[in-house]
């Protein structure tokens, strides 16, 4: 089975179908539960996802109500979590070669110790290290 990293910005899309490619987050996850596609994230994935979802509901984008109803509704969907603490050498190392975040730099070493791809929402993140590394923008993939 294909496996792939998809990190927060791409799975809050499923809860927020309002936002552009939101139909893209949401074939993954169905790809995920028919058993097509094994989606990954690093343990980071649950807490940075939680954030988003207290800025939404902090910025009046949904209600508290329908933010716990999201974790819930994520945590149901399998995803496949894995340790980012022996990820932390790797994903230093990309953050200072392509001045990234250590946040996205997990990702996108977990996907290279995966052999697979990151999936991102974040375009800017997709065009600095697409052409070095393994990740595609949503939009394209």
């Amino acid at each position: 089975m294909t496996a792939v990293v998809a990190d927060a910005s791409v799975l809050f899309k499923c809860f927020f179908r309002q936002e552009p490619l939101a139909e893209h987050a949401i074939e993954l996850l169905q790809r995920n539960a028919a058993g097509e596609l094994r989606v990954v994230v690093p343990d980071l994935f649950w807490p940075e996802f939680g954030n988003i979802l207290w800025k939404a509901v902090r910025l009046g984008r949904c209600s508290h109500e329908s933010a716990v109803a999201s974790i819930s509704e994520m945590r149901t969907q399998e995803l496949a979590t894995l340790a980012s603490y022996e990820l932390i050498h790797d994903a230093f190392a990309i953050a200072t070669r392509f001045q990234r975040s250590m946040y996205d730099s997990v990702y996108v070493a977990l996907a290279v110790s995966l052999r697979t791809h990151l999936v991102t929402a974040d375009e800017r993140l997709a065009n600095a290290l697409a052409p070095h590394l393994p990740v595609k923008w949503l939009g394209t993939s």
